[in-house]
């Protein structure tokens, strides 16, 4: 085993006992602790009452975060002809179709979202097992694959985050990063939340929500209430 560091038992000590708290608490506890040499990013895990193998039960969808992710995203694009421009006017970091599809066969994935108009979807479909594993499958359910490209592109590149549920209902994402001001992460936190919170699925049976918990990149978990993370 390794040697742990000075930095992470003293965020060990600093979270020892804290359970339940409030979202206020916790990214004032997070931020405090998040000291590595990089802008850390303030990630949150909820645990849902789900069992996402049941198609009735699968949490999935899109928030556009109100003060962004403060991450640069990266865009690829599939289209032709005049929506390839549109994609590459929006700022799209990659445009292609059947180059962009052997580039990423070839094992060069070099983007954080991906993008297609319905006409490719035969070309990207010969990609699902590459990208669903990597929740990077464009989806007419979250608006990623759509004539509307350069909507699309904007949204992604703005704060636009997807959510969809593992195996054990845990629904994983980053709301923003330790620079930003408490109530602007706060911001971002809640409506991450109220997003999962409507995207509760018919066959979810039982409590939906059973645990909140917010973390840094390099830090330790702490868990929250859920009240707090709903501002109820």
């Amino acid at each position: 085993m390794g040697k742990i560091g000075k930095r992470t038992i003293a965020a060990r000590e600093a979270f020892a006992g804290k359970e339940d708290i409030s979202v206020e608490d916790a990214v004032a506890l997070i931020k405090a602790n998040a000291s590595a040499k990089f802008d850390e990013t303030i990630e949150i895990a909820m645990n849902l009452g789900v069992d996402p193998r049941h198609a009735d039960q699968m949490v999935r969808g899109v928030v556009g975060l109100p003060n962004g992710t403060g991450k640069d995203v990266r865009v690829a694009v599939f289209a032709r002809g005049p929506k390839a421009d549109e994609a590459k006017e929006a700022g799209a970091d990659i445009v292609g179709a059947e180059d962009l599809m052997e580039t990423i066969q070839g094992g060069t994935i070099d983007f954080d979202r991906c993008i297609a108009t319905p006409d490719m979807m035969p070309i990207v479909g010969r990609l699902g097992k590459v990208l669903g594993p990597r929740n990077l499958m464009p989806n007419p359910k979250v608006g990623t694959v759509t004539m509307d490209v350069a909507d699309a592109v904007k949204a992604a590149k703005g704060g636009e985050v997807q959510f969809k549920a593992e195996k054990a209902g845990v629904v994983h994402a980053g709301v923003g990063k330790a620079s930003f001001d408490d109530a602007k992460l706060i911001e971002n936190i809640r409506a991450f939340v109220d997003a999962v919170s409507k995207a509760k699925p018919a066959g979810a049976k039982g409590t939906y929500m059973k645990k909140v918990s917010l973390s840094s990149s390099m830090g330790p978990g702490v868990s929250v209430s859920i009240e707090s993370a709903t501002g109820n």
